[in-house]
């Protein structure tokens, strides 16, 4: 694989849009099929419009936002889930992504077999994936369950298998959403502390409500609202003014709370 400077754009959204379709009743498709342009029987709506950002190698961004902001269409976008309305988006390498638990797995497959099909999916080969099979096993820590169908897996057990696979698939571009969080207390500081050692190597995209988290792993920050960017910048400053907007948008319960639940982190610090 060529070696790529730390100058170089891993990805790179130019006025990027995701627009859906929503139709009031089945007929309507049917109408639109039959009247194309001439007629609309649909309303627009705008999943994400008007995006701009950058990231190079070396760099992990954090995508923060309320539900429904756009942030997972975004990561399905760069993934190559699903294609832009308008605009362009651009990645350089090979992509690993843990976006839905349980996503490229075959239930009915036991954990080895995932392994490779995973992979696969992924880009690497089998030889590829004989070389870090062992790897593998040792960073999942799921012991025999991995000859057992995935279906009998804990939600737990799905996402250890699933990050130990994507982050051995020496992948230039990781992309980590929420589902990490499933992971209990010990296995999601053994995935830090990975993120850690390998973020100035790779291009990290970290989705995650909790601003502690996004500040600690990435460099820069990307804060969604309502399809479009609400700000883009530095880490701290954009995790900082997120709270504040949050704050200020909470009901008077949820800030009583907040200011207690920040009161106790203050007295363990």
């Amino acid at each position: 694989m060529e070696m790529m400077s730390k100058d170089t754009s891993i990805i790179k959204a130019n006025n990027l849009g995701k627009c859906y379709k929503i139709y009031g009743n089945p007929k309507d498709r049917l109408k639109q099929a039959v009247w194309g342009n001439k007629k609309k029987y649909y309303r627009e709506f705008w999943a994400l419009r008007n995006i701009e950002f950058e990231v190079r190698k070396g760099e992990s961004l954090g995508i923060i936002g309320r539900n429904g902001s756009g942030k997972s269409t975004l990561l399905q976008l760069i993934c190559g889930t699903l294609m832009p309305t308008e605009g362009s988006l651009s990645t350089q390498g090979r992509i690993a992504a843990l976006l839905e638990l349980g996503s490229g797995f075959n239930p009915e497959f036991t954990g080895i077999e995932n392994i490779y099909l995973n992979a696969s999916l992924m880009g690497l080969s089998k030889e590829g994936t004989d070389t870090v099979l062992e790897e593998i096993l040792a960073f999942a820590d799921i012991g025999d369950f991995v000859e057992q169908p995935v279906k009998t897996y804990s939600s737990g057990m799905v996402v250890r298998l699933a990050f130990a696979v994507i982050v051995h698939v020496n992948a230039d571009i990781l992309v980590v959403d929420e589902a990490l969080a499933v992971g209990d207390a010990i296995f999601v500081q053994r995935c830090m502390r990975f993120i850690r050692q390998v973020r100035e190597e790779r291009c990290l995209l970290f989705v995650s409500h909790d601003t502690e988290a996004v500040k600690s792993l990435c460099s820069h920050a990307l804060w969604l609202s309502d399809g479009s960017v609400k700000a883009f910048g530095h880490c701290k400053t954009i995790a900082l003014d997120y709270l504040r907007f949050c704050y200020a948008t909470s009901s008077k319960e949820e800030i009583i709370v907040t200011g207690k639940i920040d009161q106790e982190m203050a007295r363990e610090e």
